[in-house]
């Protein structure tokens, strides 16, 4: 394995166990930009929550894959064909999921943090859509 591939897999632990866990209990609360994605392993058929940003548009979520498309809750999202957001104590069950450009994905959010996605070179982004209600 490269060493690149190593840093980058070790720094990915090292967030899972810490960052993350503060990150959950912020998502839970009603304000804020954090979302939990509620999935399942796609190996280990546990049930995981990992909190990503998002923000909502008129028919689901657009998500920015900040440490790109090769991290385990995405490939399990996509193996199992969605996932439940819990957004501001609101569940969405997520049934389709497409790419899109950075231009599109970056639009989605806020000018600050459009700004802010713009100067950090962001580019993987997708819309999570949600079941409608019938």
């Amino acid at each position: 394995m490269r060493l690149k591939q190593q840093l980058r897999n070790g720094l990915l632990i090292v967030l899972k166990y810490t960052l993350n866990p503060l990150t959950r209990r912020l998502a839970r609360s009603s304000f804020g930009p954090f979302t939990i994605v509620r999935h399942v392993g796609r190996r280990s058929g546990k049930l995981y929550e990992t909190p990503i940003i998002v923000s909502p548009v008129k028919d689901g979520f657009v998500i920015e894959l900040t440490y790109g498309y090769d991290v385990d809750w995405h490939k399990n999202v996509l193996a199992a064909g969605g996932c439940t957001l819990i957004w501001h104590g609101k569940q969405y069950v997520i049934d389709k999921i497409e790419p899109l450009d950075a231009e599109t994905g970056r639009a989605a959010f806020p000018p600050p943090q459009r700004q802010i996605l713009r100067i950090l070179g962001r580019k993987h982004f997708e819309k999570m859509k949600f079941q409608q209600m019938r």
